[in-house]
């Protein structure tokens, strides 16, 4: 039911940002979203855990409901925002007609391939109990907390990343480090080593986030913008769902640190591979975006001015 809400949810959230925030300030915004992202991560599982511990489950799964509660007054507070003119009605054409779309376009399925290519190879979530195994259990924790605080130090410190106009290279840089630092990662045998690699692959993998949400803001039509976040969902959600259990099968047959290093690797050769065979994803200038969203919409809006001009 959460994941079927979500998908509701995104698609929505997507198209109503696009509205409201100009477009050469998308990086910026979806590093703020970061942000909030990581700051959930890491203080919500922590107090979780501490009012589950201190009082008991029940209370905290409580407090979570009223908290809920509180964010649906909040969405209800936000500002009615119209549907845009040139609106299509729900249709199967109208969601065939935005996938064809989005695979039109080399630098959005540049993000789409690089993102699962990066997740499916070198997520490292399915492998954390194992790792508890060898640093100590008490440990297990810190594994998706330094990987969170990574990506919370990216979103902090991403004043830089809205002077940037070449989101497609960043992407691919941004994804590049992830898989290094996760081959790294699977090398190293001390547990501060270790998490500071897994900080560095959060940081990165923020990075490309950042950029990532920035093409696909500044340059997807708005009567587009929330059927293409359907994609974006099946693109994020996919590769660490189908890198875990990739992990799992390859730490089964051959170690944990082989099926890291191997992930590492493997997502290195894939993004590089990507970025080369879609050149117009890594040379995409996010202004040029810009200009042919406009243009695109223009072109949609007196598309349907003659047709109800016909009627």
């Amino acid at each position: 039911m959460h994941a079927g809400l979500a998908a509701l949810q995104r698609p929505a959230f997507e198209s109503f940002i696009q509205r409201v925030i100009p477009a050469e300030m998308m990086a910026a915004v979806m590093a703020l979203n970061s942000i909030r992202f990581s700051i959930g991560m890491i203080i919500g599982p922590a107090i979780a855990g501490v009012i589950a511990t201190q009082l008991s489950p029940s209370v905290a799964y409580s407090i979570d409901l009223v908290t809920f509660s509180a964010s649906l007054v909040a969405v209800f507070m936000l500002q009615f925002v119209p549907p845009p003119e040139n609106a299509e009605k729900p249709s199967f054409q109208s969601i065939k007609r935005a996938w064809k779309y989005a695979f039109s376009r080399q630098e959005l399925v540049g993000t789409y391939f690089i993102d699962i290519a990066a997740m499916f190879f070198a997520f490292p979530q399915a492998l954390y109990p194992a790792l508890a195994v060898i640093y100590g259990d008490k440990y297990v924790g810190f594994f998706p907390a330094a990987i969170a605080f990574g990506a919370l130090a990216a979103g902090l410190t991403s004043g830089w990343t809205r002077r940037i106009q070449r989101h497609g290279l960043f992407v691919t840089i941004a994804a590049v480090l992830w898989g290094v630092a996760i081959l790294f990662f699977g090398l190293v045998e001390s547990l501060v080593p270790a998490l500071i690699l897994l900080a560095v692959a959060g940081f990165f993998d923020m990075i490309s986030g950042i950029f990532r949400g920035a093409i696909w803001n500044q340059t997807i039509p708005n009567y587009l913008r929330g059927r293409l976040a359907s994609i974006e969902m099946m693109s994020y959600l996919t590769g660490p769902m189908l890198g875990s259990a990739k992990m799992g099968i390859v730490a089964e047959r051959f170690g944990v640190r082989v099926a890291l290093v191997s992930g590492g690797a493997l997502c290195i050769v894939s993004v590089l591979g990507a970025a080369v065979l879609l050149p117009k994803f890594a040379s995409y200038d996010g202004r040029e975006g810009i200009k042919q969203r406009e243009i695109e919409e223009a072109e949609r809006s007196e598309m349907m001015r003659v047709s109800e001009a016909e009627f």
